[in-house]
This record gives C-alpha cells, sequence and structure tokens, in this order.
C-alpha cells in the first residue's frame, strides 16, 4: 500500500470511536496489519508532573513488571523519555545492548529484540510516544522509521482529537450531574410547592408571573426568613432562562481578596494554588440567572465592581487579559432598608437604580397570618413524607395560637418548628404546650406594640435559660431541663454548646 493509503486507513479506522478503549483497539489492530509488530504501546506526557501513562491498554507482548493502569515518572521509561527530550525518533535495533537502563531490560526478558519510538507532537506541544517492539529486529528498519514517522504524526492528531473529545464528554457529563444537583436542590423551590393563602402573597406571585419572562432585573427586600431565596428560583424557574444555571451569590461571604477569582474565575497559574483554570459564578450563569443574595451586605469598595459587570456584562479572569462575555438575569434580595443604607453611605445610589427595575416587597409572616395554618398543614405532610413517618396533627386552637405567634423567624422559623414536630412527635395531636415549649415561653404571647421582639435564637437561648434554672442545673433526668423543653438530651446539649451555656451557672443547690 501508498503511504497515503495507509494514513487514509488509520484515520478511517479510528474517526468513528468514542472511547480511549475502543480507539486504541481499532487503531492497532489498523497498524498491526501494515507493521505486524510485537508489541505497540501509546504513552501519554504530563509535562507538570513529568510523568508518564498509557493512552490505553497496550497491545501484544506484556512484560512483566510494566502495568498499562499506572501513571509512573518520565525518568523510569528510558526511551520514552530519549524521545521527549530530544523531540527526535529513537531507533534502537539490538535491545540487549542497553539492558542497564531502566524498564530496557523488562523488554528484552519479554522477548523483545528491537524497538522504534516516535514522539507525538501537535502544535509544538509534545503529547506522548509511540512505542513498536519487535521479537527480532525488521527488515530494511531505516525506511521502515522514515515510514513510521509520517504514521506518528497521523497517530498525534487522531490522539490529540480523542483526548479532547474525551475531556468535552467529562466536562458535559459534569455539567449535566451539576445542572441535575442543582435542579433537584432547587427542587423545593418550584412554584407548586408555594404556598399561601394571603392576598398580598397572591398580589407578588402575580407580579412575579408577569416579570418572569422580561429580563429585567428584580430586587426583593424583606426579613430574613421570609423566603426571599424561594421567590427568585420562582422568577427564574419561570423564565425562558429555566433550562440554565440558576447561580447564588452569597454576598456577605465574599471578601476582597477572593471577590474577583470567585465571580470571574482565574487563569491556570494566576496565583498560588490555581493549579487549573477556573470559570466564574458570572461566567457559570451564561444563559441563567445570577442571585446576589443579601446585596447590601456587600462592601462599598466591590460594589463598584460589581456595578460594572451588570451593566457591560464582560470582565477578565483573573491572570488572564481575554474579555469575556456573559449572557445572565440579575436577581438581587436584602433583609435591609436600602434607601437607609444609600443614605448612610454604605450602599451605592447607581448600583441601586441599576438593580431596582422592579422591587418585591415579601411581607414578614406576621403580616401574612392567613398563610399560617395553611403552611402548617402542609409542610407537616411534605416533611413527614420525606422523613417516612405518621405527620402530627394540629387541633383548630394550636393553630389559632400558631397564628397569632410573632414568628421572628418568619416561614424558615415554621419550618424548623414543623422538622422538630415530625422527628420528635409523629402521628401525636400537638397541643399549644408542646409548641410553647418549643418556641419559648417568652414569646408565648404576640409582642406588645413597640416591644422589640426577639430573634430566633435569643428566645432560644432564653427557653434554655428558663428550664435550666427551673431543673436547677439539670440536663437530664426526669426533672432535667431536655424533659421540660420537650427535646432529647442530645439535642438540648447540641444548643447547649451552640448558645456557650454552662449549666452549673443555674445551680442553686451544688
Amino acid at each position: 500500500a501508498t503511504r497515503y493509503q495507509i494514513l487514509l486507513s488509520i484515520n478511517n479506522a479510528v474517526i468513528t470511536r468514542t472511547t480511549a478503549h475502543a480507539f486504541f483497539q481499532a487503531l492497532a489492530a489498523e497498524l498491526r496489519r501494515h507493521f505486524d509488530y510485537s508489541r505497540l504501546s501509546i504513552n501519554l506526557y504530563d509535562e507538570s508532573e513529568q510523568a508518564l501513562s498509557y493512552f490505553s491498554a497496550a497491545d501484544g507482548i506484556a512484560p512483566a513488571g510494566i502495568s498499562s493502569m499506572e501513571s509512573r515518572p518520565l525518568s523510569k521509561g528510558a526511551i520514552a523519555r530519549m524521545v521527549i527530550q530530544s523531540g527526535q525518533p529513537v531507533i534502537i535495533d539490538d535491545l540487549t545492548r542497553y539492558t542497564d537502563l531502566s524498564s530496557i531490560g523488562s523488554l528484552v526478558k519479554a522477548g523483545l529484540k528491537s524497538t522504534l519510538a516516535f514522539p507525538l507532537v501537535v502544535r509544538n506541544k509534545t503529547l506522548g510516544t509511540i512505542h513498536f517492539s519487535y521479537k527480532e529486529a525488521p527488515p530494511f528498519i531505516s525506511e521502515l522509521a522514515e515510514i513510521l514517522t509520517e504514521v506518528s504524526r497521523q497517530v498525534a492528531l487522531a490522539v490529540d482529537n480523542m483526548s479532547a473529545h474525551m475531556k468535552l464528554n467529562a466536562l458535559n457529563k459534569n455539567l449535566v450531574r451539576a445542572k441535575k444537583y442543582l435542579m433537584a436542590q432547587s427542587g423545593e423551590y418550584q412554584t407548586d410547592g408555594f404556598h399561601y393563602a394571603s392576598p398580598v402573597m397572591g398580589e407578588i406571585m402575580a407580579v412575579i408571573g408577569r416579570v418572569a419572562d422580561t429580563g429585567v432585573p428584580v430586587l426583593i427586600t424583606g426579613e430574613t426568613g421570609t423566603g426571599k431565596d424561594y421567590l427568585a428560583r420562582c422568577i427564574h424557574n419561570q423564565s425562558t432562562r429555566r433550562e440554565h444555571l440558576f447561580v447564588k451569590i452569597n454576598c456577605p461571604a465574599l471578601s476582597a481578596p477572593l471577590f474577583e477569582s470567585e465571580l470571574f474565575g482565574h487563569a491556570k497559574g494566576a496565583f498560588t494554588g490555581a493549579d487549573v483554570e477556573r470559570a466564574g459564578r458570572f461566567e457559570m450563569a451564561d444563559k441563567g440567572t445570577v442571585f446576589l443574595d443579601e446585596i447590601a451586605d456587600l462592601p462599598t469598595t466591590l460594589q463598584a465592581k460589581l456595578l460594572e459587570v451588570i451593566q457591560e456584562r464582560r470582565f477578565e479572569r483573573v491572570g488572564d487579559n481575554r474579555p469575556l462575555s456573559a449572557d445572565f438575569r440579575v436577581i438581587a434580595a436584602t433583609n435591609r432598608d436600602i434607601r437607609t443604607s444609600i443614605a448612610q453611605g454604605t450602599f451605592r445610589n447607581d448600583l441601586y437604580y441599576r438593580l431596582n427595575t422592579v422591587t418585591i416587597q415579601v411581607p414578614s409572616l406576621r403580616e401574612r397570618k392567613e398563610d399560617i395554618p395553611l403552611l402548617m398543614v402542609r409542610i407537616t405532610a411534605e416533611q413527614a413524607k420525606r422523613l417516612n413517618c405518621p405527620p402530627p396533627h394540629y387541633p383548630d386552637k394550636t393553630l389559632a395560637w400558631l397564628a397569632d405567634y410573632s414568628w421572628p423567624g418568619n416561614v424558615r422559623q415554621l419550618k424548623n418548628l414543623v422538622k422538630q414536630m415530625v422527628i420528635l412527635r409523629p402521628g401525636q395531636v400537638i397541643g399549644v404546650r408542646e409548641i410553647q415549649k418549643a418556641v419559648g415561653e417568652d414569646m408565648a404571647e404576640p409582642a406588645p406594640a413597640g416591644k422589640r421582639v426577639l430573634t430566633w435564637a435569643e428566645a432560644e437561648r432564653q427557653s434554655i435559660v428558663r428550664a435550666l434554672k427551673k431543673s436547677n442545673g439539670a440536663v437530664g433526668g426526669r426533672n432535667g431541663a431536655a424533659r421540660v423543653l420537650g427535646l432529647p438530651r442530645s439535642t438540648l446539649q447540641y444548643r447547649l454548646r451552640k448558645h456557650k451555656i454552662n449549666p452549673r451557672d443555674y445551680q442553686t443547690n451544688p
């Protein structure tokens, strides 16, 4: 066959292969047809690690002590090292003269007497080496080396394409996995799982329905625990961007040193520890939605950089001067009064107007009491199904008390209470007293007008302290604080550590 026909047949043999194993098997079978080798192997070269690994299992004779599954230092492969360092083919017609070199001795012991090794080079980058070994030196070895040099160039292109395909395939699988994970994580945020009966929440959901597909920025305000994150996901899931990622950015966690790397990504080697190229949050959100949670807590020094990206939709990775662009929708949320923050100089006026095309003010749970009984019943049913246990039952008297409760932690507090009841009192009838124990007696009545409402943590701490005083500092036992609170001892011990409470401080009779 002519050289052209050989190269064409090699290309045709491997072009449809989609895995490294299938690729190598097809390549080996085609090369054996023309060159009848005793052993064929392809080494991949990792320049950063100075290491070699097989592209796939070698074909033909398998010398003892050489595994096709393990990576090995370049220094352990004498022939491959010579090829890579010189960039030229290495032809050895009699291996028995070099048995003192590493790895050659095992070839000779396996009965191989001659080898021809060639560099695999694409775009001035050495991908690795290809080795043809024989039991006896082939005739016309110089002519054979000449044609195998051309073959190695064709193989290099094929290996490069196959490696790129494998990396892209792995990346796509990771992206699919990540998207499935994110969709699973956001599953509880689907609109049909959002329960409300109050007119004010009906109006908010109607606004969400109108703005979802417009792509305009939305600013969601409201107290902590009112469901701002939930509503942001509702907007995303009702928009045409729903098939792309919803990327949440927790603004209070963005420190100045990490701001650009986290949001814009970084190039490989941009700084110590940047071993691989990394996409930033804005790049990940291309065609999707960026959710800037607690935007008012972002330092003013970083707000200017954020504003520029939101305006231009362009940015550069750290350590790379190539501009990147992304098409993303912006939704922001805060539990602060933005106008007060602007007046105090802690929030940029221009950033506020960039985000404030549509504002949704989420009312606190105590402002929409009609929702509370419905939320208790629906969330109880959902949690009971998730935890595979019978749901507790709330009589009308209990639901009425819950509707009058001030709910300082809003819906988040209500969900935590529901989970606690489902876990600790499955299938039981829940009375007012059990609820009061769970939320803290200081908050058993609605807060008087003008009195500061305690936070959930403050109420929990006060409830524990009262119980410890009542139990003379005892945590467990018949009269212990855990029994008073209706909690497992282990749960109470965890909360004691969380609030840094020492039970001994409440022992009146040591």
